[in-house]
């Protein structure tokens, strides 16, 4: 009987641990800059500009997965506002529509939006 007690819980805290580590997952942004640079057609300075912006929205939203979870929805709100604001700047109107298309599929996907 103890065993079996001990087997459920461990199994329990396993469960557990692991929906923590799935649920900061999915605040990861990391992505591919190469990829990221040829899909929008960025220009040398354009890459550059992006890949900074996109290490400040990915601290963010790290900032964000340990948050409290009163306070999770607001920063991820706060971070993607900032990220777009500050992209819009860097990128062409047809780059950055395909980048809000992106970052919305991506934010969707992962259940953050």
């Amino acid at each position: 009987m103890v065993v079996a007690m001990m087997t459920m819980t461990m199994s329990f805290a396993e469960n557990e641990n692991t929906k923590a580590v799935k649920g900061v997952e999915a605040y990861d942004m990391t992505v591919n800059m190469k990829k990221l640079a040829v899909t929008l057609g960025l220009t040398y300075d354009q890459m550059e500009a992006v890949e900074d912006i996109h290490h400040q929205f990915s601290q963010e939203m790290m900032m964000a997965a340990t948050a409290e979870s009163d306070e999770r929805e607001a920063l991820v709100d706060q971070a993607v506002k900032k990220d777009v604001r500050y992209m819009h700047y860097v990128l062409n109107d047809k780059q950055y529509k395909t980048y809000l298309m992106l970052l919305n599929a991506t934010l969707h996907n992962r259940g953050l939006k």
